[in-house]
C-alpha cells in the first residue's frame, strides 16, 4: 500500500508544480505545515482522504485524478460494483473505498470507510476539513469524537456534521465498522 502512498503523492507534486503553486502556499491553503506538506510529496508522511479532497479542489480537479491519475468520463451515472471502489488505505485503522471516482463535476465524494479495532488505550486521532460530512454506519459499532462530544452509533445510525470542527472514529468492540461517509 506504501506504493500506491507513493502514487498519489507523486501526482499531487506534479499537479501542484502544473499548477504553479508553492508547497508553502498548498499547505497554507489546506491549513497544514509547509513541512508536513512537503513530507507527504515525498511520500514519507500519509495524509487523510479529506485533505487530498482539499487538495483536488485547490488544483481545480477530480480527486480520482489524484487517487488514480485518470479523469473521471461519466457525467449522467457512475455504478460502482461491490469492493470495486478505487481503494486507499488511511492509516492502520482506516480504508476508504471511493465509490463515485469516474463521476466527473461531483457536488460530493461519497466512501465506503473501513475502521479495524485497535487498542482502547490508543487515543483517537482527529482531523479536520472544510465543509460538511455525513457518516451513515452500516456494520458495528461506531465512536465519534466532535468538539468534545462521544457519540456511539450502531447499524443504521447517522451522524451530519459540520466537519470543519476536529473529529475522529473509532471501532467499538473487537469487530470492524463500516460506514458510508459523505464528504461535501
Amino acid at each position: 500500500m506504501q506504493d500506491k502512498i507513493k502514487e498519489i503523492a507523486s501526482r499531487c507534486k506534479e499537479m501542484r508544480e502544473l499548477s504553479d503553486i508553492s508547497v508553502v502556499d498548498m499547505a497554507a491553503k489546506i491549513n497544514v505545515s509547509a513541512e508536513y506538506y512537503r513530507s507527504f510529496e515525498d511520500g514519507n508522511k500519509d495524509i487523510s482522504a479529506s485533505l487530498l479532497n482539499e487538495i483536488a479542489q485547490t488544483l481545480g480537479v477530480d480527486l480520482a485524478l489524484l487517487l488514480t491519475g485518470k479523469m473521471p468520463r461519466m457525467d449522467i451515472f457512475s455504478v460502482t460494483r461491490k469492493g470495486k471502489g478505487v481503494s486507499v488505505q488511511r492509516r492502520q485503522q482506516y480504508q476508504y473505498q471511493a465509490l463515485a471516482a469516474n463521476f466527473l463535476n461531483k457536488k460530493a465524494e461519497p466512501f465506503l470507510v473501513t475502521v479495524q479495532p485497535k487498542d482502547d488505550k490508543e487515543e483517537i486521532s482527529l482531523n479536520s476539513h472544510p465543509g460538511q460530512e455525513m457518516d451513515y454506519v452500516i456494520a458495528g459499532t461506531l465512536k465519534v469524537l466532535i468538539h468534545g462530544n462521544e457519540i456511539i452509533l450502531e447499524e443504521g445510525d447517522t451522524i451530519f456534521y459540520d466537519s470543519s470542527h476536529p473529529h475522529g472514529m473509532a471501532t467499538v468492540g473487537d469487530k470492524p465498522a463500516q460506514f458510508i461517509a459523505i464528504i461535501m
